[in-house]
């Protein structure tokens, strides 16, 4: 505490008078008596916390009234999760299943298109050779 008072009363003197003398180091009593501190304080803040959360666990279960309320928020509370995971669930299913028809209907209209091309190049091709036989068959007499 008395470092932040002393740092507090430094802002306020004339730069000349706060550059004055330099804050000698902890003495090694000091910096003992800072771990032993330290050493006592963790261990019981420790147990005032853990006293603090058994209270507030224990606390809705005094009574018999209170700890049916309790019991009631709890059901309630265990509902909504369900039903909240349960339309999660419901929506990337229906999601999943969406995509995966867009994804067949894409894939079937693809096959489709390349069908047809196909049936046509196909079509094509055979229109084009049966009149080039009909070509050469024309041709055939008057060779020989």
């Amino acid at each position: 505490m008395a470092t932040k008072a002393t740092k507090a009363s430094s802002k306020s003197k004339p730069k000349s008078q706060a550059k004055s003398t330099p804050k000698p180091a902890p003495s090694r009593v000091e910096q003992a008596r800072a771990a032993a501190e330290s050493a006592v304080d963790v261990p019981v803040g420790a147990v005032l916390e853990v006293s603090d959360r058994v209270a507030d666990l224990v606390e809705p279960f005094t009574g018999r009234s209170a700890a049916e309320k309790q019991l009631k928020s709890y059901s309630t509370q265990l509902r909504r999760t369900v039903k909240r995971t349960e339309r999660r669930g419901t929506s990337a299913r229906r999601k999943a299943t969406t995509e995966a028809r867009k994804t067949r209907n894409k894939v079937e209209r693809e096959a489709r298109k390349r069908q047809r091309r196909v049936e046509t190049t196909i079509k094509r091709n055979r229109t084009e050779v049966e009149q080039r036989i009909r070509e050469v068959a024309d041709r055939l007499p008057t060779l020989s």
